[in-house]
């Protein structure tokens, strides 16, 4: 007798199977690798305690909060603040702020998103061990530099009559004086975005430098006796290698999009620029303690919906993932 196969559809598992099956393995897991997860346990907890436990003052975004009444005795005006940010005395100030920081994340983004990938295939094809390690040590040192002292050396090239770039461009006969560059809005953004692709780019190279050399060195010893060249070396092996991790770097990068750094922002921005340089982390900032009185269930407010849009962000972006990728493996949920 001849059986006949039936094909049947796979059972699309949903939420509440994960759930279940997921309590069901991590007691397993705990037992299996629990060297692993005690490494683990400091870092969550810091996390708990720093992160979640302060979560529960968020209701300050629904009251006119007070120091001196407190939590309890303040008195709650449902969702006054998020109307006053949307429609009302704020709206002009807050969507000021919004767009400059989606403008700045984008261009962020646009610009200093490639530039560790490409650091990270330059080292990788880099034989020169003692130029390669010399060269890394340079570019990394920004790092390890605070906001203040990296907008302190950015202030010190742009002043208009001793800065370097000033000194330079004024030799060059490119201007006849020197420029406040700090002072004039449109070179803003140029400014805040490459020092933050400067301080970071080299960091976030060696995630992809470390995703390189997973790659099988066979792949590249194939492709070199076939004939390939450097270029389609890197072209068809090391960036499919690294799609995976640019994948999730992406996800992480759409989280923190309407998130800039606050440190810059304030230390590089002047009222004069605030058409340009104002963004949500400095608005915020502002609103809580710089106003008076001082306003902190409307810079409370403000922070929920900007942690609720990266969700949702992080969430969108995770999923178009999974749908167009085949590596579902590497995805955040």
């Amino acid at each position: 007798m001849v059986k006949t196969a039936i094909a049947t559809k796979p059972i699309k598992k949903g939420l509440a199977w994960k759930v279940k099956n997921w309590f069901v393995t991590l007691p397993k897991s705990f037992k299996r690798h629990w060297i692993i997860y005690l490494l683990i346990l400091p870092f969550l907890v810091h996390t708990v305690i720093f992160t979640y436990w302060p979560m529960r003052y968020l209701e300050m975004a629904w009251m006119n909060f007070s120091p001196f009444l407190g939590i309890q005795n303040s008195p709650r005006v449902g969702w006054d603040n998020f109307h006053s940010l949307l429609f009302g005395r704020a709206s002009d100030m807050f969507f000021r702020a919004l767009r400059n920081t989606v403008i700045l994340s984008i261009q962020g983004l646009l610009i200093g998103f490639p530039i560790p990938i490409i650091i990270a295939i330059m080292y990788h094809e880099l034989r020169m061990g003692k130029f390669r390690a010399m060269s890394q040590s340079v570019l990394l040192l920004p790092r390890f530099f605070s906001e203040v002292t990296v907008v302190g050396i950015a202030l010190a090239f742009l002043r208009p009559r001793t800065g370097i770039i000033n000194i330079a461009l004024m030799r060059l006969g490119i201007i006849e004086q020197g420029i406040d560059f700090v002072a004039l809005p449109q070179y803003f953004r140029g400014i805040f975005i490459f020092l933050g692709s400067w301080q970071g780019a080299a960091f976030g190279s060696l995630i992809y430098l470390a995703a390189l050399t997973s790659i099988s060195k066979e792949l590249y010893e194939s492709a070199a006796l076939d004939g390939a060249s450097r270029l389609r070396r890197i072209w068809h092996i090391s960036l499919p290698g690294l799609k995976d991790m640019a994948a999730i770097m992406f996800i992480l990068a759409m989280g923190g999009l309407l998130s800039t750094s606050l440190d810059r922002a304030l230390l590089l921005q002047r009222p004069i620029t605030y058409a340009t340089s104002d963004v949500l982390a400095t608005f915020m900032w502002r609103t809580a303690f710089t106003t008076n009185p001082a306003n902190f269930s409307l810079a409370t407010a403000l922070s929920l919906m900007n942690g609720v849009v990266g969700f949702l962000l992080v969430f969108t972006t995770n999923m178009i993932k999974k749908k167009f990728s085949d590596a579902d493996a590497n995805s955040l949920f």
